[in-house]
Protein backbone atom coordinates (compact mmCIF):
# COMPACT_ATOMS: atom_id res chain seq x y z
CA UNK A 1 0.00 0.00 0.00
CA UNK A 2 1.22 3.49 -0.73
CA UNK A 3 2.45 5.82 1.94
CA UNK A 4 1.08 9.16 3.00
CA UNK A 5 1.89 12.28 0.94
CA UNK A 6 5.67 12.12 0.64
CA UNK A 7 8.71 13.97 -0.57
CA UNK A 8 11.32 11.21 -0.25
CA UNK A 9 12.31 8.99 -3.15
CA UNK A 10 10.39 5.68 -3.44
CA UNK A 11 12.33 2.43 -3.30
CA UNK A 12 11.64 1.48 -6.91
CA UNK A 13 11.48 4.82 -8.64
CA UNK A 14 10.74 8.46 -8.03
CA UNK A 15 7.41 9.25 -6.50
CA UNK A 16 5.67 12.61 -6.86
CA UNK A 17 7.29 15.46 -5.00
CA UNK A 18 4.03 16.91 -3.75
CA UNK A 19 0.67 15.41 -2.83
CA UNK A 20 -1.43 17.93 -4.73
CA UNK A 21 -2.33 15.64 -7.64
CA UNK A 22 -3.03 12.47 -5.69
CA UNK A 23 -6.24 10.50 -5.39
CA UNK A 24 -7.38 7.15 -3.99
CA UNK A 25 -9.57 4.42 -5.36
CA UNK A 26 -10.59 1.46 -3.25
CA UNK A 27 -11.41 -2.02 -4.54
CA UNK A 28 -12.49 -4.75 -2.14
CA UNK A 29 -13.25 -8.12 -3.67
CA UNK A 30 -13.00 -11.82 -3.02
CA UNK A 31 -10.89 -13.71 -5.54
CA UNK A 32 -12.15 -17.20 -6.35
CA UNK A 33 -9.81 -20.03 -5.44
CA UNK A 34 -8.04 -21.27 -2.36
CA UNK A 35 -7.45 -18.18 -0.26
CA UNK A 36 -9.63 -15.28 0.63
CA UNK A 37 -8.05 -12.21 -0.90
CA UNK A 38 -9.15 -8.67 -0.26
CA UNK A 39 -7.39 -5.84 -1.97
CA UNK A 40 -7.06 -2.13 -1.62
CA UNK A 41 -5.33 -0.28 -4.41
CA UNK A 42 -3.89 3.21 -4.20
CA UNK A 43 -2.92 5.20 -7.27
CA UNK A 44 -1.20 8.49 -7.86
CA UNK A 45 -2.45 10.46 -10.84
CA UNK A 46 1.16 11.16 -11.80
CA UNK A 47 3.96 8.61 -11.92
CA UNK A 48 1.58 5.76 -11.10
CA UNK A 49 2.60 3.56 -8.18
CA UNK A 50 0.21 0.67 -7.49
CA UNK A 51 0.45 -0.68 -3.97
CA UNK A 52 -1.82 -3.27 -2.44
CA UNK A 53 -2.96 -4.90 0.75
CA UNK A 54 -3.46 -8.63 0.32
CA UNK A 55 -5.08 -10.83 2.95
CA UNK A 56 -5.60 -14.55 2.82
CA UNK A 57 -6.10 -17.65 4.90
CA UNK A 58 -3.72 -20.48 4.30
CA UNK A 59 -5.63 -23.54 3.00
CA UNK A 60 -6.21 -26.36 5.43
CA UNK A 61 -6.41 -24.30 8.60
CA UNK A 62 -10.18 -24.15 8.49
CA UNK A 63 -12.57 -21.67 10.08
CA UNK A 64 -13.62 -22.05 13.69
CA UNK A 65 -17.36 -22.16 14.31
CA UNK A 66 -19.17 -20.37 17.12
CA UNK A 67 -22.27 -21.83 18.73
CA UNK A 68 -25.47 -19.79 18.82
CA UNK A 69 -27.78 -20.61 21.71
CA UNK A 70 -31.07 -22.17 20.61
CA UNK A 71 -33.71 -21.45 23.25
CA UNK A 72 -35.07 -24.74 24.57
CA UNK A 73 -32.94 -26.58 22.03
CA UNK A 74 -32.95 -29.67 24.24
CA UNK A 75 -36.74 -29.55 24.81
CA UNK A 76 -36.41 -29.36 28.58
CA UNK A 77 -39.19 -26.78 29.03
CA UNK A 78 -41.76 -27.10 30.34
CA UNK A 79 -40.59 -29.87 32.59
CA UNK A 80 -42.85 -32.91 32.56
CA UNK A 81 -42.95 -36.15 34.52
CA UNK A 82 -44.33 -38.00 31.50
CA UNK A 83 -45.53 -36.05 28.42
CA UNK A 84 -46.63 -32.54 27.47
CA UNK A 85 -48.05 -31.03 24.28
CA UNK A 86 -46.71 -27.61 25.32
CA UNK A 87 -43.24 -26.68 24.04
CA UNK A 88 -41.62 -23.47 25.23
CA UNK A 89 -39.92 -21.18 22.67
CA UNK A 90 -41.10 -23.25 19.67
CA UNK A 91 -44.23 -22.91 17.56
CA UNK A 92 -46.43 -25.44 15.80
CA UNK A 93 -47.89 -24.83 12.34
CA UNK A 94 -51.66 -24.32 12.27
CA UNK A 95 -53.94 -27.25 11.58
CA UNK A 96 -54.51 -27.62 7.83
CA UNK A 97 -58.11 -27.71 6.61
CA UNK A 98 -57.79 -31.25 5.32
CA UNK A 99 -56.87 -32.72 8.71
CA UNK A 100 -59.93 -34.09 10.47
CA UNK A 101 -59.65 -34.32 14.24
CA UNK A 102 -61.44 -37.16 15.96
CA UNK A 103 -61.12 -40.27 18.09
CA UNK A 104 -59.45 -38.09 20.73
CA UNK A 105 -56.51 -37.40 18.38
CA UNK A 106 -56.03 -33.68 17.87
CA UNK A 107 -53.55 -31.73 15.76
CA UNK A 108 -52.05 -30.23 18.91
CA UNK A 109 -51.12 -33.72 20.09
CA UNK A 110 -49.03 -34.63 17.04
CA UNK A 111 -45.98 -32.89 18.51
CA UNK A 112 -44.97 -32.77 22.15
CA UNK A 113 -42.39 -33.48 24.82
CA UNK A 114 -41.70 -36.73 26.61
CA UNK A 115 -39.46 -37.61 29.51
CA UNK A 116 -36.78 -40.25 29.10
CA UNK A 117 -37.77 -43.35 31.09
CA UNK A 118 -35.53 -44.84 33.73
CA UNK A 119 -32.26 -46.42 32.56
CA UNK A 120 -33.68 -49.82 33.43
CA UNK A 121 -36.48 -49.38 30.86
CA UNK A 122 -36.07 -51.00 27.41
CA UNK A 123 -37.23 -47.66 25.96
CA UNK A 124 -34.48 -45.65 27.65
CA UNK A 125 -32.61 -43.48 25.09
CA UNK A 126 -28.92 -43.79 25.88
CA UNK A 127 -27.69 -40.48 24.42
CA UNK A 128 -30.51 -38.05 25.18
CA UNK A 129 -29.30 -34.54 25.99
CA UNK A 130 -30.93 -33.73 29.31
CA UNK A 131 -34.08 -35.52 30.44
CA UNK A 132 -36.59 -34.72 27.69
CA UNK A 133 -37.00 -34.91 23.93
CA UNK A 134 -39.59 -34.20 21.24
CA UNK A 135 -41.98 -36.48 19.40
CA UNK A 136 -43.27 -35.52 15.94
CA UNK A 137 -45.80 -37.70 14.12
CA UNK A 138 -45.26 -38.74 10.52
CA UNK A 139 -48.32 -36.91 9.24
CA UNK A 140 -48.13 -34.38 6.38
CA UNK A 141 -47.50 -30.78 7.51
CA UNK A 142 -46.86 -31.67 11.14
CA UNK A 143 -43.87 -29.70 12.30
CA UNK A 144 -42.18 -27.36 14.71
CA UNK A 145 -40.32 -24.11 14.11
CA UNK A 146 -38.53 -21.30 15.88
CA UNK A 147 -37.44 -17.83 14.79
CA UNK A 148 -34.53 -16.42 16.74
CA UNK A 149 -35.57 -13.06 18.08
CA UNK A 150 -39.17 -13.34 16.92
CA UNK A 151 -41.43 -10.95 18.92
CA UNK A 152 -43.44 -13.93 20.15
CA UNK A 153 -40.26 -15.50 21.45
CA UNK A 154 -38.75 -13.60 24.43
CA UNK A 155 -35.12 -14.05 23.44
CA UNK A 156 -34.19 -10.41 23.02
CA UNK A 157 -32.54 -9.00 19.93
CA UNK A 158 -33.05 -10.89 16.68
CA UNK A 159 -30.27 -13.20 15.53
CA UNK A 160 -29.94 -12.77 11.79
CA UNK A 161 -28.22 -14.33 8.79
CA UNK A 162 -25.04 -12.24 8.76
CA UNK A 163 -23.20 -11.54 5.53
CA UNK A 164 -19.92 -13.43 5.40
CA UNK A 165 -21.09 -16.22 7.70
CA UNK A 166 -22.30 -19.75 7.06
CA UNK A 167 -24.68 -21.64 9.32
CA UNK A 168 -25.23 -25.24 10.36
CA UNK A 169 -28.11 -26.71 12.33
CA UNK A 170 -27.75 -30.19 13.80
CA UNK A 171 -30.36 -32.24 15.64
CA UNK A 172 -30.42 -35.72 17.10
CA UNK A 173 -33.05 -37.81 15.28
CA UNK A 174 -34.58 -41.26 15.77
CA UNK A 175 -36.76 -42.69 13.03
CA UNK A 176 -38.88 -45.80 12.95
CA UNK A 177 -41.00 -45.18 16.03
CA UNK A 178 -44.57 -46.45 16.19
CA UNK A 179 -44.24 -48.78 13.23
CA UNK A 180 -42.94 -46.08 10.87
CA UNK A 181 -42.44 -47.37 7.34
CA UNK A 182 -39.24 -47.11 5.38
CA UNK A 183 -39.23 -44.14 3.03
CA UNK A 184 -40.96 -41.73 5.43
CA UNK A 185 -39.33 -38.29 5.15
CA UNK A 186 -38.62 -35.55 7.68
CA UNK A 187 -37.27 -32.18 6.55
CA UNK A 188 -34.79 -30.06 8.49
CA UNK A 189 -34.65 -26.51 7.17
CA UNK A 190 -33.56 -22.91 7.61
CA UNK A 191 -36.02 -20.21 6.58
CA UNK A 192 -36.67 -16.49 6.66
CA UNK A 193 -39.86 -14.44 6.36
CA UNK A 194 -40.64 -12.50 3.20
CA UNK A 195 -42.54 -9.21 3.18
CA UNK A 196 -45.83 -11.12 3.29
CA UNK A 197 -44.62 -13.05 6.37
CA UNK A 198 -44.40 -16.32 4.45
CA UNK A 199 -41.72 -18.79 5.45
CA UNK A 200 -39.18 -18.99 2.61
CA UNK A 201 -36.75 -21.91 2.69
CA UNK A 202 -33.06 -20.96 2.66
CA UNK A 203 -31.63 -24.48 2.91
CA UNK A 204 -33.17 -27.88 3.63
CA UNK A 205 -32.17 -31.50 3.99
CA UNK A 206 -34.44 -34.54 3.88
CA UNK A 207 -34.05 -37.44 6.31
CA UNK A 208 -35.46 -40.69 4.97
CA UNK A 209 -36.33 -43.40 7.45
CA UNK A 210 -34.55 -46.70 6.96
CA UNK A 211 -33.31 -49.51 9.15
CA UNK A 212 -29.75 -48.81 8.05
CA UNK A 213 -29.90 -45.13 9.06
CA UNK A 214 -31.80 -45.78 12.29
CA UNK A 215 -30.86 -49.25 13.51
CA UNK A 216 -31.94 -48.45 17.09
CA UNK A 217 -35.00 -46.81 18.62
CA UNK A 218 -33.00 -45.84 21.69
CA UNK A 219 -30.09 -43.91 20.19
CA UNK A 220 -30.18 -40.51 18.47
CA UNK A 221 -28.39 -40.03 15.15
CA UNK A 222 -27.21 -36.52 14.26
CA UNK A 223 -28.62 -34.95 11.09
CA UNK A 224 -27.47 -31.59 9.72
CA UNK A 225 -28.62 -28.84 7.38
CA UNK A 226 -26.24 -26.07 6.28
CA UNK A 227 -26.50 -22.58 4.79
CA UNK A 228 -23.52 -21.57 2.62
CA UNK A 229 -21.74 -18.29 3.24
CA UNK A 230 -24.33 -15.50 3.13
CA UNK A 231 -23.79 -12.91 0.42
CA UNK A 232 -24.98 -9.31 0.60
CA UNK A 233 -27.25 -9.99 -2.39
CA UNK A 234 -29.04 -12.91 -0.72
CA UNK A 235 -32.65 -12.11 0.15
CA UNK A 236 -32.17 -13.63 3.61
CA UNK A 237 -29.16 -11.46 4.45
CA UNK A 238 -29.78 -9.77 7.82
CA UNK A 239 -33.16 -11.47 8.19
CA UNK A 240 -33.93 -13.31 11.47
CA UNK A 241 -32.85 -16.94 11.41
CA UNK A 242 -35.68 -19.45 11.25
CA UNK A 243 -35.30 -23.18 11.95
CA UNK A 244 -37.92 -25.78 11.09
CA UNK A 245 -38.71 -29.49 11.37
CA UNK A 246 -41.46 -30.61 9.00
CA UNK A 247 -43.02 -33.94 8.15
CA UNK A 248 -43.17 -34.19 4.35
CA UNK A 249 -44.42 -37.78 4.27
CA UNK A 250 -46.83 -38.95 1.57
CA UNK A 251 -50.31 -39.75 2.82
CA UNK A 252 -49.91 -43.42 1.91
CA UNK A 253 -46.93 -43.69 4.31
CA UNK A 254 -48.24 -41.64 7.24
CA UNK A 255 -47.71 -43.85 10.21
CA UNK A 256 -45.36 -43.70 13.18
CA UNK A 257 -43.39 -40.86 14.73
CA UNK A 258 -39.94 -39.26 14.93
CA UNK A 259 -38.02 -38.41 18.09
CA UNK A 260 -35.80 -35.30 18.08
CA UNK A 261 -33.39 -33.78 20.59
CA UNK A 262 -30.39 -31.50 21.13
CA UNK A 263 -30.82 -28.84 18.45
CA UNK A 264 -27.53 -27.01 17.87
CA UNK A 265 -26.81 -23.96 15.72
CA UNK A 266 -23.30 -23.05 14.62
CA UNK A 267 -22.10 -19.98 12.73
CA UNK A 268 -18.78 -19.85 10.91
CA UNK A 269 -17.40 -16.48 9.89
CA UNK A 270 -15.06 -16.30 6.91
CA UNK A 271 -12.31 -13.87 7.93
CA UNK A 272 -12.65 -10.58 6.09
CA UNK A 273 -10.51 -7.48 5.66
CA UNK A 274 -12.59 -4.33 6.01
CA UNK A 275 -12.22 -0.59 6.53
CA UNK A 276 -8.86 -0.31 4.78
CA UNK A 277 -7.70 3.28 4.87
CA UNK A 278 -4.77 5.65 4.90
CA UNK A 279 -5.06 8.04 7.82
CA UNK A 280 -2.51 10.49 9.18
CA UNK A 281 0.26 8.70 7.35
CA UNK A 282 -0.71 5.25 8.68
CA UNK A 283 -2.02 2.21 6.88
CA UNK A 284 -5.00 0.93 8.86
CA UNK A 285 -7.28 -2.05 8.36
CA UNK A 286 -9.61 -4.23 10.41
CA UNK A 287 -9.72 -8.00 10.46
CA UNK A 288 -13.12 -9.56 11.12
CA UNK A 289 -13.38 -13.22 12.11
CA UNK A 290 -14.94 -15.46 14.71
CA UNK A 291 -13.93 -14.34 18.22
CA UNK A 292 -10.96 -16.08 19.76
CA UNK A 293 -8.96 -16.72 16.58
CA UNK A 294 -5.30 -15.77 16.27
CA UNK A 295 -3.48 -14.65 13.12
CA UNK A 296 0.15 -13.99 12.31
CA UNK A 297 0.33 -10.79 10.29
CA UNK A 298 3.07 -10.95 7.66
CA UNK A 299 4.36 -8.40 5.13
CA UNK A 300 6.48 -8.44 1.99
CA UNK A 301 7.32 -6.22 -0.97
CA UNK A 302 6.95 -9.23 -3.28
CA UNK A 303 3.89 -11.52 -2.87
CA UNK A 304 5.57 -14.21 -4.96
CA UNK A 305 8.40 -15.03 -2.57
CA UNK A 306 8.20 -18.12 -0.32
CA UNK A 307 6.31 -17.66 2.91
CA UNK A 308 9.53 -18.11 4.87
CA UNK A 309 10.79 -14.83 3.41
CA UNK A 310 7.83 -12.77 4.54
CA UNK A 311 8.42 -10.59 7.59
CA UNK A 312 6.28 -11.34 10.62
CA UNK A 313 4.88 -8.07 11.95
CA UNK A 314 2.80 -9.23 14.90
CA UNK A 315 0.27 -11.76 16.16
CA UNK A 316 -3.31 -10.50 16.18
CA UNK A 317 -5.68 -12.02 18.73
CA UNK A 318 -9.26 -11.35 17.70
CA UNK A 319 -10.98 -11.30 21.08
CA UNK A 320 -14.26 -9.63 20.09
CA UNK A 321 -14.57 -10.52 16.39
CA UNK A 322 -12.89 -7.31 15.15
CA UNK A 323 -9.26 -6.33 15.53
CA UNK A 324 -7.58 -3.30 13.95
CA UNK A 325 -3.96 -3.01 12.85
CA UNK A 326 -2.06 0.07 11.76
CA UNK A 327 1.50 1.01 10.92
CA UNK A 328 3.26 3.89 9.15
CA UNK A 329 2.71 3.74 5.40
CA UNK A 330 5.73 2.36 3.56
CA UNK A 331 7.87 4.12 0.98
CA UNK A 332 8.16 1.05 -1.24
CA UNK A 333 6.25 0.41 -4.43
CA UNK A 334 4.73 -2.77 -3.07
CA UNK A 335 3.53 -3.58 0.43
CA UNK A 336 1.60 -6.82 0.78
CA UNK A 337 0.09 -8.20 3.95
CA UNK A 338 -0.93 -11.74 4.82
CA UNK A 339 -2.98 -12.81 7.80
CA UNK A 340 -2.17 -16.43 8.54
CA UNK A 341 -4.64 -18.15 10.86
CA UNK A 342 -2.99 -20.08 13.67
CA UNK A 343 -4.33 -23.42 14.83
Amino acid sequence: MTDAPRTSQAAAGNGPSTPRASYWTVTVRRIDGDPLKVRRRARWRRAVNVLEVLLWLFPGLGVRAAEITVPNGSFERPSTSFVSVNIDDWQKPPKPDWYQEGDDIFWEQLTGLFRNPAPTSPSYIDNMDGDQALWLFAVPEVGLFQELGDPANPTGEAIVFEVGKSYQMTAGVIGGGGGMLEGVILELAFFYRDDASNQVTVAATSITNSASLFPSLTHFVDSTVAVPTVAATDLWAYQPIGMRFLSTVNTNLQVGYWDLDHVRLMASGQPMLVEVELENGDVRFTLESDPGLQFDLLASADPGVPIEEWARLTTLTNVTGRVTYSEPATNSNGRFYQARQLE
